[in-house]
């Protein structure tokens, strides 16, 4: 009779371990729980940093699925306030009208618009001024800059940019520009820019590659540094918009945002050569 009470008093014992060995391990698998689906809409200019922060939060979160498209910010803000997304990517601020309608915006980072031009362009610096004039047809030969007796190729995103939108306020030329040719991404600006000698254009500082030249601004370089400092004219917000306070959405949300927060998303966007909104 001892001996088969030992053996239960055993038994119990093995099956009250694993039990809390079970529901310990469940507690403490943190994010590794998280599991379901988050969808993004919105600017191209932030496809690079949304497509990196993507990878990085789902290899932290192997069942969640993060689906991202990149339609422009227009679009994206149009997917949240209808549902069909539930972050909306803007490369601009929202409108106090899109705010009325309960969208929140949630700066995630601050972006120099960086002044693109052809390899073989001389010339090294525009005023702000000149760079008006340029867009608004007043200046249309880069002689008129000391540069070749060339025509200047005016290239510019579609009316839905987010990066339209942020270049023509901070130069206030909207409804005034003289655009060459309208384009429906970041890709498409620095690929015209590298292939046509006399064009400009304008992207995001972390679309910048090899295959073009930047124009300094005032005689300041668009870098991470100098946008920091203030000292260069042309930046804007990356927001990731939501319809209502970040609280209020879904737990997988959440999650993102305290992932962004963090000291590994924080390094995402120096990586992706963007400046941190903290």
């Amino acid at each position: 009779m001892k001996k088969i009470l030992t053996l239960v008093l055993t038994c119990v014992l093995a099956f009250s371990l694993a039990g809390c060995g079970g529901s310990k391990d469940s507690s403490n698998a943190g994010s590794g729980d998280l599991s379901g689906k988050i969808s993004l809409d919105g600017s191209t200019s932030m496809e690079k940093f949304v497509t990196a922060l993507g990878e990085s939060f789902k290899e932290k979160n192997p069942n969640v699925t993060v689906e991202s498209q990149f339609t422009g910010s227009s679009a994206g803000i149009s997917s949240v306030l209808s549902g069909k997304a539930d972050i909306g990517d803007s490369s601009r601020a929202l409108t106090d009208e899109e705010k009325s309608q309960g969208l929140e915006e949630n700066i995630v980072a601050i972006d120099g618009i960086a002044v693109a031009v052809n390899k073989d362009n001389t010339v090294k610096n525009v005023t702000k001024e000149q760079l008006t004039k340029i867009y608004t047809g007043e200046i249309t030969n880069w002689k008129e800059l000391g540069g070749k007796d060339e025509k200047i190729v005016v290239i510019g995103r579609e009316a839905a940019s987010g990066t339209r939108v942020a270049f023509e306020e901070l130069l206030e030329v909207k409804d005034k520009c003289k655009y060459a040719q309208e384009l429906d991404n970041t890709g498409a600006v620095v690929a015209k820019c590298a292939s046509i000698e006399g064009a400009i254009g304008y992207v995001s500082l972390d679309a910048v590659d090899k295959s073009i030249n930047t124009l300094q601004l005032d005689g300041v370089d668009c870098t991470v540094k100098n946008i920091k400092a203030g000292k260069y004219g042309l930046q804007r917000p990356f927001v990731m918009a939501t319809k209502g306070k970040i609280e209020k959405q879904s737990k997988l949300v959440q999650a993102l945002f305290d992932y962004i927060d963090s000291d590994e998303g924080q390094a995402i966007i120096k990586k992706v050569g963007l400046i941190s909104a903290k």
